[in-house]
């Protein structure tokens, strides 16, 4: 799993379309919109992934995509390994942070 963030940005002029003879030209200005995370996931011996956008990056928010994991992704697996970076989000107590303990202590287990 990765979760880079992204800057959004909108584009303030239009560009000069192509020519005969010229490329088309496209300003490098621009406004900024905001940012966001994408939490993506990816399975690359069995062709899978999985593209998330959220606005924040919060170790509820960590733990909401685990959660899909094995509830959605992945039902019948009886174990999943996840190989992430060591952000202080990604931690076990982000999951009892997020779901009631019965529920948390499920997905830990897997």
């Amino acid at each position: 799993m990765d979760e880079p963030p992204v800057q959004l940005i909108q584009a303030t002029r239009c560009p000069v379309p192509a020519q005969p003879g010229k490329p088309e030209r496209v300003d490098d200005e621009y406004e900024r919109k905001g940012a966001a995370v994408l939490f993506r996931f990816t399975a690359p011996l069995a062709g899978w992934r999985r593209v998330s956008v959220r606005e924040h990056r919060t170790a509820v928010d960590w733990a909401e995509e685990i959660r899909s994991l094995p509830e959605e992704d992945f039902p019948d697996a009886e174990k999943i390994i996840l190989i992430c970076d060591n952000l202080h989000t990604h931690t076990i107590g982000a999951v009892y942070k997020a779901f009631p303990p019965v529920q948390a202590r499920a997905l830990a287990m897997r």
